[in-house]
């Protein structure tokens, strides 16, 4: 799949998976993550919970995979980057799949686990944390390496990346509030976050990603030939 508006679809695709698996994940663990206190859910509902994440996983890892060839020619050391940050959120939500997954299940057996209930609250624990780590702090920092390639290179409308480090910059605040026990979840800072990645895939479904403007291909034409680095 070389075609640049079929990678840029199959981009858009896969960041609509990520949506759905994440957002559907969450009331299937009961609360984990949300509610320090919440009980987690029973075997059936765990376990399509890290199937979901699972697909997850793949889907991040997905995107900045399609999305490589497309904005190498615009800044390789940004689109690697891109790749490989993704890569860390996508280890560590698996990470915390399977931390969860003793607590509700033996492989090949539908008999319990039968863990020390003090174990299976600390594997719980670290499930919530890699949430915390991963989608939280991790994703803030790749959509801003995004945002600000995109926007540099003005290879899309630059609301879009304005959205992505406005919601970096929100997201990323409160999770580091969360890390420290000086916060709580406020559903609303992830608003512009989830929108830049609704506008961003909306966009790499209908036009793909846009060579940048003359005039600043003109720029950069002229720093090359007068000798300085372009990013």
């Amino acid at each position: 799949m070389s075609d640049p508006r079929r990678l840029a679809r199959f981009a858009a695709i896969l960041y609509a998976v990520t949506w759905v698996t994440s957002v559907a994940a969450v009331p299937l663990y009961g609360g984990s993550a949300f509610d320090p206190n919440a009980a987690l859910a029973g075997r059936a509902s765990v376990l399509t919970a890290t199937l979901l994440e699972v697909v997850l996983a793949v889907a991040v890892v997905g995107t900045s995979l399609a999305l490589y060839p497309l904005l190498r020619p615009h800044g390789p050391g940004a689109a690697l980057g891109y790749v490989a940050l993704r890569t860390l959120e996508a280890t560590v939500i698996l990470t915390g799949v399977v931390a969860i997954l003793p607590v509700v299940a033996r492989p090949g057996t539908t008999a319990q686990p039968g863990i020390d209930a003090g174990v299976a609250a600390g594997l719980h624990l670290l499930h919530d944390w890699t949430f915390l780590v991963g989608p939280g702090l991790i994703n803030p920092v790749n959509a801003s390496v995004l945002a600000v390639l995109l926007w540099r290179r003005r290879l899309v409308p630059r609301f879009i990346p304005l959205l992505g480090l406005v919601g970096a910059v929100l997201v990323a605040g409160m999770n580091v509030g969360l890390l420290f026990g000086v916060g709580t979840v406020l559903p609303a800072l992830v608003l512009p976050l989830f929108a830049w990645e609704i506008c961003l895939a909306g966009r790499l479904l209908t036009r793909g990603v846009g060579e940048p403007p003359r005039a600043a291909r003109h720029t950069d034409a002229m720093a090359v030939g007068a000798g300085a680095p372009v990013a």
